[in-house]
């Protein structure tokens, strides 16, 4: 077994603890090589359990025995309440496995600090590795694992003695068997050591010189070994040196719990009354890109980082997606689009300067509005009549020839109900004309060139939106001859295509 490396020289008096002061007086320095911070190598016992290895920790924070600084020229300078903290979190932990990340967690330290420490506590002989950690490039990181040891230098100065009740296992299998008169008042101050938590001193951030104090206390009042001293200090209310028994009032604990008393430094809230915080230039930008894309059909699919650029010039003068919707409707709806940003960017050209007022913005979006229901009133007569037509529980004839009759005697029919020119004949119920020597007054004779025109362009205007109604109600009532005297061949042949096509399932529109 190789035994810790001794190190001439003793601890300076101040750092030792008064009350173990005569049991370290003949030991030297603590330290542990590498080549001695294996399992297999150490020459100390294993601890049974997290709270007796603490009370090694704590004799060890106390002694001064060990002095990182003595042997490397960086890093933390003694033995002090930070790597006492780092402890606890080893003692807690069965099998004793931490990564570096899980203890920077915990405890709140870099990277840096909790190597440092951890290379502490194997100097001292207070951990031992058996299982290195590794880091193998495109594999995932593997924690070292550590045996809580009790280095041999804590039994000798405490008069502990050791046996090896198996002969045949290992060195650091031995337990305890015992302890020296003069050892069990240390003992018992080391064990009220152990059970107390060491916790991340406070310190004010208001100046620089309640920082120096709080790291001061930190150092020396926080954790001292095995020292008779108060852990804890009580909290007071400002930086002053000096006692606050007769100027400053704090309330007991209860009563702020209860609400009957007020804190004398309430904190003061960092949040926002709204909860979150002001948006600037570019969050507004891209907010609007998102709700832009979201709403418009032809921009599904492109970048918001694009669109927050297009639309910089509308998002930085106040508009909402509604105004931009309604600027959009004043330029014109599109039905092919080829890249959505760069219609956008076309589109928005001098928008900001045309609707300029929020009352023109306001005034178009009311104009937006009474398009969109408009449309959505168009939509349901469309689809009522669809519905009428189709969908009824008498199913027309299929050949053309018989498809005019039946049209032509569905339209006398409603002339009879309206009091029009057809009449019943009451004996024996043949409909006739008033003038059947003449039937060349029916069709389109009798309108005027303007007024055909006119029919014309609105049944154009129709079939470019969609709506086929007006060229196959004439096909229905007229017949399809008169309907081409009235609509044109081409325009009656473009409409019933549509309307035959709409209802296929192999036909889609807008694509």
């Amino acid at each position: 077994m190789a035994a810790p490396t001794a190190v001439l020289g003793q601890p300076a008096p101040g750092h030792v603890d008064s009350s173990v002061e005569d049991a370290v007086a003949v030991l030297p320095s603590l330290f542990v090589p590498e080549a001695c911070q294996w399992l297999s190598t150490t020459a100390g016992r294993v601890a049974l359990e997290g709270y007796s290895w603490m009370q090694a920790v704590q004799w060890i924070a106390g002694s001064g025995l060990y002095q990182p600084r003595r042997h490397r020229s960086h890093g933390p300078r003694s033995f002090g309440p930070t790597t006492v903290r780092i402890a606890q979190e080893l003692a807690q932990l069965s099998p004793c496995r931490p990564g570096i990340e899980y203890l920077m967690r915990r405890t709140g330290l870099s990277e840096r600090t909790v190597e440092y420490h951890l290379g502490m506590l194997r100097e001292a002989g207070l951990l031992a590795w058996i299982v290195r950690g590794t880091r193998v490039s495109g594999g995932p990181a593997q924690a070292s694992e550590f045996a809580l040891m009790i280095p041999t230098a804590f039994d000798e100065g405490l008069g502990i003695r050791t046996v090896q009740r198996d002969e045949t296992a290992p060195g650091y299998t031995r337990a305890a068997c015992g302890i020296a008169e003069a050892g069990r008042e240390l003992m018992a101050k080391l064990a009220k050591k152990a059970a107390r938590k060491v916790r991340k001193p406070r310190s004010k951030p208001g100046s620089k010189a309640s920082g120096k104090r709080s790291r001061k206390g930190a150092q020396q009042g926080v954790v001292t070994g095995v020292s008779g001293e108060a852990r804890c200090t009580p909290i007071q209310v400002g930086t002053s040196a000096g006692s606050s028994a007769g100027g400053t009032y704090s309330p007991h604990e209860e009563k702020l719990a209860s609400g009957e008393a007020k804190s004398p430094t309430p904190k003061k809230s960092t949040k926002r009354a709204g909860g979150r915080r002001k948006q600037n230039k570019v969050g507004r930008r891209f907010q609007l890109a998102r709700e832009l894309v979201q709403e418009l059909d032809w921009l599904r699919g492109c970048a918001v980082p694009r669109i927050a650029w297009v639309a910089r010039g509308v998002a930085d003068a106040g508009w909402t997606v509604t105004d931009v919707r309604a600027w959009l409707h004043l330029r014109g709806e599109v039905t092919r689009v080829r890249r959505g940003s760069g219609l956008l960017a076309v589109l928005l050209t001098e928008a900001e300067s045309v609707l300029d007022t929020p009352t023109k913005r306001a005034a178009a979006i009311d104009q937006w509005r009474g398009a969109q229901e408009a449309a959505r009133r168009h939509r349901i007569e469309q689809v009522r009549a669809r519905t009428e037509r189709y969908d009824g529980d008498w199913t027309g004839p299929t050949s053309y020839r018989v498809q005019q009759e039946v049209a032509a005697a569905f339209a006398k029919v409603r002339e009879v109900a309206n009091g029009g020119r057809a009449l019943l004949h009451a004996d024996d119920g043949v409909l006739v004309g008033e003038a059947a020597s003449s039937p060349a007054e029916g069709g389109v004779q009798g309108l005027r060139d303007e007024e055909i025109a006119e029919t014309r362009n609105d049944a154009r205007q129709r079939l470019m939106m969609g709506d086929t109604s007006p060229i196959t109600l004439a096909v229905d009532t007229l017949g399809r001859e008169e309907a081409e005297q009235l609509f044109g061949p081409a325009l009656v042949r473009h409409g019933l295509q549509l309307a035959y096509g709409a209802r296929s399932s192999l036909m889609t529109y807008g694509r």
